[in-house]
């Protein structure tokens, strides 16, 4: 449950995305917006943004009418989030570490951020935490087995492939487990119009720091050879995400 990560790497990693973040996020979108059902409350709440990027989720809980503050591992990211005022307050901060006092928010949220986490069982205790009595923390992290598709073409040029290891879902609930916790998977795949496309989104993004090592350069030659293995439908290049919802109830 535990894994070395470079924290000043990542977040230069998404602060070099951040100008662009919005135009590739969908699948941040589409794990918030179904991350946002199992809110019990809507309206009326101090809200953190845990990992908030460009606050996309930060000015969806404002609009809703609640009190947001932003927090972010990137100082870019989080200038980026400032200058749209996509929140009332705005804390350059670690989730596994979080700069608040006990219970002071109605709803922790994280929309795709504990996965860069090096201790999630860490994050979730923190995030609980600051969350008060009958509060929520919500959550959504990326499991074990997504984007086979990169996986499984990368083994034809015969080079390690650029994916992170993440948890499997037992793990993921092994991390949670003295807290009540529960926990919703759901598989969501993202098509392109080709490979170089695929490729890019997750670039834009900034899921590019690798935890362990530098990629390597990809060669016009390369991408011919991913172009002709790279699993497809109708639709185009296939990314696959296995996405974990995660719910924690503050008793």
């Amino acid at each position: 449950m535990t894994q070395e990560v470079n924290k000043q790497a990542v977040a230069q990693a998404f602060g070099r995305a951040a100008t662009h973040y919005n135009q590739f996020a969908e699948l941040q979108r589409m794990s918030g917006e179904a991350l946002k059902a199992f809110a019990s409350r809507h309206g009326g709440l101090a809200v953190l943004d845990a990992g908030c990027g460009t606050g996309w989720f930060s000015r969806q809980w404002r609009e809703a009418g609640n009190r947001v503050t932003a927090l972010d591992l990137s100082p870019v990211m989080l200038q980026q989030a400032e200058t749209q005022q996509t929140a009332h307050g705005y804390r350059q901060g670690d989730i596994e570490a979080l700069p608040f006092g006990e219970a002071e928010f109605d709803l922790c949220w994280s929309n795709l951020a504990v996965q860069w986490c090096a201790d999630l069982r860490q994050a979730l205790r923190e995030m609980r935490r600051v969350t008060r009595p009958d509060g929520q923390v919500l959550f959504s992290t990326l499991a074990a087995g997504s984007l086979s598709e990169l996986s499984f073409a990368w083994q034809h040029l015969a080079m390690p492939a650029p994916v992170n290891r993440f948890l499997t879902a037992e793990a993921i609930a092994e991390a949670g487990k003295d807290l009540p916790l529960t926990l919703h998977p759901q598989t969501l795949t993202l098509a392109f119009p080709d490979v170089l496309s695929a490729l890019r989104s997750l670039k834009g993004i900034g899921a590019t720091h690798l935890h362990q090592g530098r990629r390597a350069l990809l060669t016009r030659q390369h991408l011919i050879r991913l172009e002709q293995v790279w699993p497809r439908d109708a639709r185009g290049c296939l990314l696959s995400y296995q996405l974990i919802y995660g719910v924690i109830e503050r008793d």
